[in-house]
């Protein structure tokens, strides 16, 4: 909308270079009453944290029924998911509400990925914890069913990810998990296969430089990062989940590093 103003009052007072200054104004406001100055909009966030919530749960509540039955270990994940956030009440009856919602058999996404989009869709991060969040989900029961699989590729899409870029986010969170409090023996294992998932949680190889490593784990720690994503609407209650994939990330690097020759 800025972007227009600016146009066309550059255009009014300094004729054509004004209406291209007037345009980078403009097109800077727009970015800044998006994101909010330093990435947070305090005027966006409330409703953000109810999008990302609604939509966390009913996709979770989808995928659950995709396979055309909830497991036991898939109600089981929601339960800890849950609990493991420290969720409010509210916050916990609003999930179940949706989780249940999405579920329905006859229950169509495209409303709710449509709303996500729009709230929440040019957030830096979101869509990438929303993203792993349901791949943890698909995988609660130990398998991923081809429905559950057609279902995250479908989402995955709709958040603008390449057939590509979700097969190596999938691989990513699949190792990652490899690395979860009570797996963390890796981190005192010499073992090629341990490395080898360390590196595949990191998204590299090990003919990947030091500095590439680097960079790939630093990125992957900043989209988890507590402060950014509060500050682009997931909801507080929502982030110790996020905070401990970032530990299981840390911990593939750790060993990483261990192993790596010395210069």
């Amino acid at each position: 909308m800025f972007k227009i103003l600016g146009i066309i009052a550059g255009g009014y007072f300094l004729g054509f270079w004004g209406a291209v200054i007037g345009y980078f104004i403009g097109a800077s406001v727009d970015r800044a009453n998006s994101y909010g100055f330093g990435g947070i909009n305090p005027l966006g966030t409330g409703q953000r944290q109810a999008v990302f919530l609604e939509t966390v749960f009913v996709l979770m509540g989808k995928l659950a029924k995709a396979d055309g039955h909830i497991s036991k270990d898939e109600v089981a994940h929601v339960e800890a998911f849950i609990k493991k956030n420290g969720m409010s009440a509210e916050h916990r009856k609003q999930a179940i509400e949706q989780f249940q919602r999405g579920s329905a058999a006859d229950f169509d996404i495209s409303n709710t990925l449509t709303d996500f989009m729009s709230a929440c869709g040019h957030t830096l991060h979101l869509k990438q914890v929303l993203l792993m969040y349901l791949i943890v989900m698909a995988l609660a029961d130990g398998k991923l069913d081809p429905a559950e699989q057609a279902l995250l590729e479908k989402i995955a899409l709709r958040l603008g990810y390449s057939a590509l870029q979700f097969r190596q986010m999938l691989e990513m969170v699949l190792n990652q998990s490899h690395f979860s409090q009570g797996r963390q023996q890796y981190n005192n294992q010499n073992s090629a296969s341990a490395l080898e998932d360390a590196y595949k949680a990191l998204g590299v190889t090990k003919s990947n430089t030091d500095k590439e490593i680097k960079r790939a784990y630093r990125t992957l720690i900043s989209q988890y990062h507590p402060d950014k994503l509060i500050g682009q609407g997931l909801p507080e209650d929502m982030i110790a989940v996020a905070t401990e994939q970032a530990k299981e990330i840390q911990v593939a690097y750790d060993l990483i590093k261990k192993q790596r020759p010395k210069a």
